[in-house]
């Protein structure tokens, strides 16, 4: 074969073509120096990122991918880049945190050389026990991804290896711990403290709630994180609105100067966003707290504890019938709500 004139960094049949575009950014991909079936010169695409372009490069001269392209930086780079997009958006932000911690250890590691006893030691060596669980489910899709993009026949390292154990947030928001941070609450973290009691939703899921999704009978809500749609109704069995119809209705009573979108609005009108609420509820458990320390000292270290995640649990907790708080949560599976979400006994008869 003739030696190459030009892209002599790049392996037989592979070519480089660029072209400068009207911005002064330079385009740059790849091909491969190919034929069509008649036998007719062809060049084909090969992607525009260098270590995707020489992985099928190596498809199409039927050799082993080079190694310089299987390792984990070339493998988290495309995972970041093809399947981060497809996640939601607080998905995004956890595997990005959970990412930065993989590629401290294993950036540079090329893959096939990973075996099950470099998972286990990852496992070990981190401190946050929970976040480590969440970093080696994270990489174990990486290298199932992995194996579908041909980066790697060997069977994904982190299968079978043994988690952190660990122990569900158990703490229970009473009406003493409810009264006393509501009774420290502006008007807008009220409202958003009985919408999040009364639906059952997920604080984020309560505050992306939209006027326009509320109708007489009905809130509609499409949950982030499962992208499940809910029809949370407003009225009872017996037609009779519901304590959930009741709350919209008096905040769409309100005289206001300002008209909000939002059934969670700021006085001027804005939708209350997650740094508000957070900074709204610290403010009100940090005053009802203070408040009760001098007559209830045990009282005060309850509060302390309260968050406003802490919320979803107790409306799970407090609806008898597992079924409907597992449909109120939009869980698939009602084990999910009894182990995670029902924060308090089941009520039995004694013996006598």
């Amino acid at each position: 074969m003739r030696p190459k004139s030009s892209s002599r960094d790049l392996p037989p049949r592979m070519l480089r073509r660029t072209k400068t575009l009207a911005s002064g950014k330079v385009w740059e991909s790849f091909y491969y120096n190919g034929r069509d079936e008649s036998g007719k010169r062809k060049e084909i695409p090969l992607g525009n990122d260098i270590n995707e372009a020489k992985r099928k490069w190596a498809e199409f001269e039927s050799v082993p991918v080079a190694d310089d392209v299987k390792i984990m930086r070339v493998i988290f780079n495309r995972y970041v880049k093809d399947i981060f997009p497809m996640k939601a958006a607080r998905t995004q932000k956890d595997n990005g945190h959970e990412i930065k911690q993989l590629r401290a250890v294993f950036d540079s590691a090329p893959i096939d050389a990973i075996t099950p006893q470099h998972i286990a030691q990852y496992r070990d060596k981190r401190t946050a026990k929970v976040r480590a669980n969440r970093e080696l489910a994270l990489l174990s899709h990486v290298f199932n991804m992995a194996r579908e993009w041909g980066y790697t026949a060997k069977e994904n390292p982190c299968r079978g290896i043994r988690k952190n154990k660990e122990v569900p947030r158990d703490f229970y928001a009473d009406a003493e711990v409810w009264d006393a941070v509501y009774a420290c609450a502006k008007e807008e973290l009220k409202d958003a403290m009985d919408i999040a009691y009364l639906t059952g939703q997920r604080p984020a899921d309560v505050l992306k709630m939209r006027l326009a999704d509320i109708n007489a009978s009905a809130i509609s809500v499409k949950q982030n994180k499962t992208g499940k749609f809910l029809r949370i109704l407003l009225n009872d069995e017996f037609g009779n609105r519901s304590a959930l119809g009741q709350t919209i209705d008096a905040i769409r009573r309100r005289d206001k100067k300002v008209l909000s979108l939002s059934p969670i609005a700021l006085p001027n009108g804005q939708p209350m966003n997650a740094y508000t609420l957070r900074t709204r509820f610290e403010s009100s458990r940090e005053q009802a707290a203070k408040t009760a320390k001098e007559t209830n000292p045990e009282l005060s270290e309850r509060i302390k504890k309260f968050q406003f995640r802490d919320i979803r649990p107790k409306a799970a907790s407090e609806i008898k019938d597992l079924g409907d708080a597992s449909k109120l949560l939009g869980h698939t599976d009602k084990q999910i709500t009894e182990t995670v979400y029902r924060r308090v006994g089941e009520s039995v008869k004694p013996t006598k």
